[in-house]
């Protein structure tokens, strides 16, 4: 196993040098001394098998037991990485790392080195992350919560799948491999253990070449309980799925929303409608009126979150995206927007003339309130159409070059 002992200054250092072995096997680790020793031969004892010029890095997050004497007495290059968190480990040793791929996994003795070979033959292939499969390579008994095994991990690999049209089983196995240039270039900042699907997020969305093998899971060796915290984590995890999906946080929801809420608007408006025995007036239709006017905002809050997206490379532009964005001109929008703000306004005066030929007396209510209620939603859709078109414009406006940035 050849050991590089070189430790890198900086970042920009390590970024500059060049890559001087095939694999680097990276083990983030906080306090594992009950299972380092054992993981580490493993690593080794793989890459003596197989005859694979590599090394092994622990990437260490403030241990205070013995790992970073147990890592450096086995001949692994030890990475002191001061931000705590499993994700901020694993991006310090990937910066560290010499190797052209880049192998992880849990220093828990969880999964074993000795079936890596997969992963490397796939990237050796052409791919650029490799995914391991637990559900299809097995779970011992014991090796994960009943929580996690039947709902946390499942629920949110098929949140995963669906949105980002991933074929991605296992979006949390803590077994994995890259090409490591291309991983860098997707910029991963997760610093806890969303990190793990904020790698498999990007790469689809960055149209990585991934593949999926099987892995298998065994019960970790610590005496302790694990870094993870189920309710915790799981949200941070579902947190980042939504964060870089603006259409299942904003725009699926709100035209949902939309649509419904001016289906029963159009039922309610004409005058009082019955559904069995209730009698629904103009506070339903108020109510419908507030969800237009939130799936409205959703719908728009998606537009701009898309738009933001593809300026700061999230995502890739769309054709469906391109169409809208062309008919959503700020000419147009004003345009259509104004008519429908005068038209509001028209509305109100027309409630207000009602009103006054009664001399100012008593309203029928529930005349009046849908003539006011239908120019409110009018206006108010009018107003964020127009603002929603100029943020659009700024957002996908070319970019001025600085004097810093030439």
């Amino acid at each position: 196993m050849q050991q590089k002992l070189r430790m890198p200054t900086s970042s920009s250092d390590t970024a500059d040098t060049l890559l001087s072995c095939e694999l680097s096997i990276i083990l983030p680790c906080l306090n594992e001394a009950e299972t380092l020793g054992a993981v580490l031969d493993r690593a080794s004892r793989f890459l003596r098998a197989y005859e694979i010029e590599g090394e092994i890095i622990v990437a260490d997050n403030g241990s205070t037991d013995s790992s970073i004497e147990i890592a450096e007495l086995a001949g692994a290059r030890v990475v002191n990485v001061g931000e705590r968190g499993y994700g901020a480990a694993l991006i310090g040793g990937i910066e560290a790392a010499n190797g052209k791929y880049v192998a992880m996994a849990d220093a828990d003795d969880s999964y074993d080195f000795m079936d890596l070979m997969p992963f490397v033959h796939a990237l050796r292939s052409g791919k650029e992350l490799v995914m391991g499969n637990r559900f299809h390579g097995g779970i011992a008994r014991g090796a994960m919560p009943n929580l996690h095994r039947y709902l946390g991990n499942p629920v949110l690999s098929f949140a995963g799948r669906l949105f980002y049209s991933s074929n991605v089983g296992d979006f949390h196995c803590g077994l994995r491999a890259f090409d490591r240039e291309a991983v860098r270039k997707l910029h991963l900042t997760a610093p806890g253990m969303e990190f793990a699907s904020e790698m498999v997020i990007k790469a689809q969305l960055a149209g990585l070449k991934i593949a999926e093998v099987p892995a298998t899971l065994s019960k970790d060796g610590r005496s302790r309980p694990p870094h993870l915290r189920s309710w915790r984590d799981g949200w941070r995890h579902l947190k980042i799925l939504l964060l870089f999906s603006p259409r299942w946080l904003y725009v699926y929801p709100g035209l949902t929303l939309l649509f419904a809420s001016l289906a029963a608007f159009a039922f309610l408006l004409p005058g009082f409608q019955f559904i069995g025995g209730a009698r629904l007036g103009v506070h339903s239709l108020f109510l419908s009126a507030v969800g237009i006017l939130v799936g409205n905002q959703l719908t728009s809050f998606g537009l701009i979150a898309s738009v933001f997206g593809i300026r700061e490379s999230y995502w890739f532009t769309s054709d469906r995206l391109d169409r809208l964005k062309s008919w959503l001109t700020v000419d147009r929008s004003c345009l259509v927007g104004g008519m429908m703000i005068a038209a509001a306004f028209g509305g109100v005066l027309f409630a207000i003339w009602r009103w006054a030929q009664t001399g100012y007396g008593d309203l029928a209510v529930e005349n009046e309130m849908r003539i006011v209620i239908s120019s409110v939603v009018l206006g108010v859709v009018g107003l964020q159409l127009i603002f929603t078109s100029f943020l659009i414009a700024l957002l996908g406006h070319p970019r001025r070059i600085g004097a810093n940035e030439a």
